[in-house]
């Protein structure tokens, strides 16, 4: 059977005792196992990282643009090929999967101009013969900490800005699909990156907390649930590090009177349901703003969501695949239950949903709750699958307010052709990334990604300008060079001033 080793310092390596099981989600059969390292492993990779991060830092930020540039164009060569890996071991289809490994390399495309981000400021004569200048330097070696969900974008988020700026960069990828990671430090050192700047390392819990716990890992940045994220972040600030978790959501789309509402439903069928709503970004949530418009998004939803095809991650038809392992199925079909119970109007039940000739697959069928209130547990958590809620609002306000009241705070999006009830919205919502008729509102790579209250823990976000802020440290430089002809005035005992 295919083993998945951890990649350091440019080769792959067999460490750990451990192994995890990887799963065809199409078939639900075992295609390779990942070895799942230790303490020891990290160790191995922290000292190559050690030896080559001087080296690294120390070369000029156009040499380092142009190890990004040819990563790039490695990755692109191969993307039809990356996808395949990518949707064998997660479920998602094909397009999704480019997709997936897109959006990671519009990051990369950033990095590539990394010399002018680096610039710092400089300002002449700030005092009588003195120059103040500032510098970016990395912090030395992160980690990142990745989920299933995007094998390929969030490595390539975190590593691409880290290894930019001048850090070596050590990744844990998810045990549920390892192959695509490993492979992308494969093409890092084909696009000219010193062995040792960056490496894969397999794990669960116990090599997190090595990652935590190591003293030469400066600063972590994790994707993952708010849970863990809390966790992450608690214990790497007790260590001295610097960490930015992302956490779980629960994204609105607030549907007014006045929206388009065959578009809506349009948008919603992709965002609710587009990658069997694995994603942080999903639209679970619909909160349609008065009776009848509830009523008339209900009666074109469900022609829409009969309309959807599941199929395998193969299939250029699918509109999505399975989920990507046997408890996650049961977890989502277990949420479903409690929407039920909780008493829900089940609208559209996608428990016990088979795909024929692939009987033994991960699939759930799309699933449509009405009448769901803010009091149900399933509202309130995440459930991260096929499922959508409809949580029907009186007005406005009362949209605004249920959107800002949950705990989390991750994404949220309105769709109207009021301009005024748009922008008062995207003001006041108490929620990290707002969409205006953009149902999945994820910024572009020169802008910066991160959500709010228990979806992101620590201030500064991934990518763009907070992703540079975050993998480096900024230094400042108060110089005076004394002409000589001047004779000494003594010493000074009280603080210098610039008058």
């Amino acid at each position: 059977m295919r083993i998945i080793d951890h990649y350091i310092a440019g080769q792959s390596v067999a460490s750990g005792t451990r192994h995890s099981d990887i799963f065809d989600p199409n078939s639900g059969k075992v295609q390779a196992r990942v070895t799942l390292g230790d303490a020891a492993t990290l160790d191995q990779a922290v000292v190559a990282a050690r030896a080559a991060q001087p080296g690294w830092a120390a070369t000029n930020p156009q040499r380092r643009a142009r190890v990004m540039f040819a990563f790039k164009a490695l990755v692109e060569a191969e993307i039809d090929d990356l996808a395949r890996i990518l949707s064998s071991e997660h479920g998602k289809v094909l397009a999704d999967s480019r997709g997936d490994i897109q959006r990671g390399l519009e990051v990369i495309e950033f990095c590539c101009g990394i010399p002018h981000v680096l610039k710092g400021e400089f300002t002449h004569g700030a005092g009588p013969g003195i120059d103040i200048w500032s510098m970016r330097q990395p912090v030395g070696i992160g980690a990142g900490i990745t989920p299933f969900n995007f094998p390929a974008m969030i490595p390539m988020w975190m590593a691409g800005v880290a290894i930019a700026t001048g850090n070596a960069f050590i990744l844990k990828p998810s045990e549920r699909d390892p192959t695509l990671p490993v492979r992308l430090g494969e093409l890092f050192r084909q696009a000219g990156l010193p062995d040792g700047v960056f490496s894969v390392v397999n794990g669960d819990k116990e090599m997190v907390d090595a990652i935590l716990d190591h003293p030469d890992i400066a600063a972590v940045s994790f994707v993952g649930s708010s849970d863990v994220a809390h966790y992450i972040s608690s214990k790497g600030w007790a260590n001295g590090k610097r960490v930015q978790a992302m956490g779980g959501a629960k994204n609105h789309g607030v549907v007014m009177p006045d929206a388009d509402l065959d578009q809506v439903v349009r948008d919603l069928a992709g965002a609710a349901f587009g990658s069997a709503g694995e994603r942080c970004m999903a639209l679970p949530v619909v909160v349609p703003v008065g009776a009848d418009t509830a009523d008339r998004l209900r009666d074109k939803l469900l022609p829409a969501i009969a309309a959807l095809r599941i199929g395998v991650s193969t299939d250029p038809d699918a509109d999505y695949g399975p989920v990507v392992t046997a408890a996650h199925k049961a977890r989502i079909e277990s949420y479903i239950d409690m929407g039920v119970a909780e008493g829900a109007e089940l609208v559209v039940d996608g428990r016990g949903f088979t795909l024929q000739g692939h009987e033994g697959g991960f699939f759930v069928g799309p699933t449509l709750f009405d009448q769901v209130t803010p009091a149900m547990q399933s509202y309130r958590e995440e459930i991260f699958g096929p499922v959508l809620q409809i949580v029907r609002a009186d007005d406005f306000e009362a949209a605004l307010k249920l959107c800002s009241d949950h705990q989390y705070g991750n994404g949220v999006a309105i769709f109207t052709r009021n301009g005024h009830a748009a922008r008062e919205f995207a003001a006041r919502v108490n929620v990290g990334m707002v969409g205006v008729n953009v149902p999945i509102p994820v910024p572009v790579a020169y802008h910066s990604f991160g959500g709010w209250k228990r979806s992101a823990f620590g201030d500064i976000g991934q990518h763009g300008m907070e992703g540079v802020q975050f993998w480096t440290k900024r230094k400042t430089v108060t110089g005076r060079w004394p002409d000589g002809g001047v004779g000494d005035t003594g010493s000074a005992f009280v603080i210098p001033t610039m008058a």
